[in-house]
């Protein structure tokens, strides 16, 4: 039984995790923004590596039912309908569209896993149904990568301290002897013994927090930090991000 983490998607590489389990974190925002949009009646979520590219998958969706959204340092993208802010997807916003989103962090990581399977999205808000879900890929595969997106290609505090809360929430503590793992899990398992189970302690510790508080989104790291407020498990496959039962996420193993 393999178990790693990797802070960011530098190094990480596509081939070593293809046809095998990731759950993918960015919890300052995106993931928690596909969640969120997901969760309020959005079909599904395209991840685009630049504007550019989201506008040419735009183009190619029927119109009417499509929407950009994405941000760049926390910035909307000019021209965008929405940004990367959880509490701009509401029903009344993404109701029956298709998003096709691109952010600096979140949306690069899971584009860089293209082709594991399945690739998860966790974050504080589903925790325990993406912890679940992970496990049970986790049991089923032998193996499990756990990626945080970071901040602008390194380390953010937020993620790691998710990654730690996962692996101890996958793994029970009797197992883990027997576990193969990397550093970055017995690093990420350290946050987790100095900021117990305090989300909004570890995440407001946060140089993107700060960041993103500086910039008038207080009111969106307080909602990332909180747990369990929605039981769906988003999945990547087919270069979108969709609501997927768990019947067809046993398919996707």
């Amino acid at each position: 039984m393999k178990l790693a983490v990797h802070f960011t998607p530098v190094g990480v590489n596509a081939g070593a995790v293809a046809g095998k389990p990731v759950l993918v974190i960015d919890l300052l925002r995106a993931t928690t923004s596909m969640i969120v949009a997901l969760a309020h009646g959005a079909k599904a979520v395209i991840p685009a590596a630049s504007a550019d590219d989201a506008l040419k998958l735009a183009q190619n969706l029927e119109k009417g039912h499509v929407l950009l959204a994405g941000e760049r340092r926390a910035e909307r993208i000019p021209g965008f309908a929405l940004g990367n802010s959880p509490l701009e997807m509401t029903p009344q916003a993404v109701g029956g569209k298709t998003l096709v989103m691109t952010t600096t962090n979140g949306v690069q990581a899971l584009l860089a896993v293209d082709g594991a399977r399945p690739v998860l999205v966790g974050a504080a808000v589903n925790f325990s149904a993406a912890a679940r879900a992970a496990w049970q890929a986790f049991e089923r595969a032998g193996e499990l990568t756990i990626l945080c997106a970071g901040r602008e290609k390194a380390f953010a505090l937020e993620d790691a301290y998710a990654a730690g809360r996962f692996v101890e929430a996958i793994v029970p503590g009797k197992r883990r002897r027997s576990l193969e793992v990397n550093d970055a899990v017995i690093a990420a398992r350290e946050l987790v013994k100095k900021f117990g189970n305090d989300w909004k302690k570890a995440v407001t510790a946060s140089a993107h927090a700060r960041y993103l508080k500086e910039r008038g989104f207080e009111q969106d790291v307080a909602f990332a930090v909180q747990m369990d407020s929605f039981s769906l498990v988003p999945v990547y496959a087919d270069r979108r991000v969709t609501t997927m039962s768990h019947v067809q996420l046993q398919n996707a193993e």
